[in-house]
């Protein structure tokens, strides 16, 4: 009679209480597995629906920016990268440079305070300036004056800091678009819980030089939920495949048992 090739030479099947004991294990392994499997499908689907609805908000029609009354309802699902617009005067003494990286190089975004009629400010990000360009007073000639109309992208505050670096009032140095703390940093009030990425503007074509150079917004959304939903889900049937190998082993072993205890 042919040898049993899956059944482990010298041993026998294992007490119930440990292939019990195995098979709860697995279980609790195949569910959670396809669990997490299932969820990052879920997620795939939000993620795509979010990519659709940023996509046509960025290329909607502008609208006017949330006023005060808006302000606390402002949240990421519905109001991250809406086309806006809205007219004031910049407040260009109190600007404050961001530390950037771009398809223009390493540098900075100027962040300049928009002073709209009821007296509110929003900060604008105008633009990308090199670090040769960090100085106000290299392109001062061409700051927009008096009232301006601007259009952009609406962006949520970025507390705290860039990656491991935190920014640094104190000394001047941000590395995020922290509104509250800019604003505290200037002594401003009454600031949108936001901030706006400008458009390019029609004058800023006129030069190819001219600073900031605005309409560098990077809308860029992390989506490789397809993987990790089929690294769970294989995770889940290796699990399987091993339950059904071990409980194979287990079946001739007790079977092969049974016959030596026969004869």
């Amino acid at each position: 009679m042919a040898k049993d090739s899956t059944a482990a030479p010298g041993r026998g099947p294992r007490p119930a209480g440990a292939l019990a004991a195995l098979a709860l294990c697995a279980a609790f392994l195949f569910v959670g597995f396809l669990a997490l499997g299932t969820w990052q499908v879920e997620r795939r689907v939000w993620k795509l629906d979010l990519i659709a609805r940023v996509e046509q908000r960025v290329h909607a029609t502008p609208t006017p920016a949330p006023g005060q009354a808006q302000w606390p309802q402002i949240n990421a699902t519905a109001d991250e990268y809406r086309h806006v617009t809205l007219s004031g005067s910049y407040l260009h003494d109190k600007e404050t440079l961001v530390q950037a990286s771009t398809v223009q190089g390493t540098g900075f975004w100027v962040l300049t305070p928009l002073q709209l009629a009821d007296g509110s400010l929003v900060l604008v990000n105008r633009g990308f300036v090199p670090p040769e360009a960090r100085e106000r007073a290299t392109r001062r000639d061409a700051e927009p004056q008096g009232n301006t109309t601007v259009t952009g992208l609406l962006r949520l505050t970025e507390p705290d800091g860039g990656f491991l670096r935190r920014n640094d009032a104190t000394d001047g140095r941000w590395y995020s678009r922290d509104v509250q703390a800019i604003a505290a940093s200037r002594g401003l009030a009454q600031v949108a819980p936001y901030f706006v990425d400008a458009d390019t503007q029609p004058s800023d074509t006129a030069s190819a030089t001219a600073l900031p150079v605005a309409g560098l917004t990077v809308i860029n959304f992390h989506n490789s939920h397809l993987v990790y939903a089929l690294t769970w889900y294989t995770l889940a049937l290796m699990v399987a495949g091993a339950s059904w190998f071990v409980a194979r082993v287990e079946w001739r072993l007790r079977r092969a048992a049974k016959g030596v205890a026969l004869s």
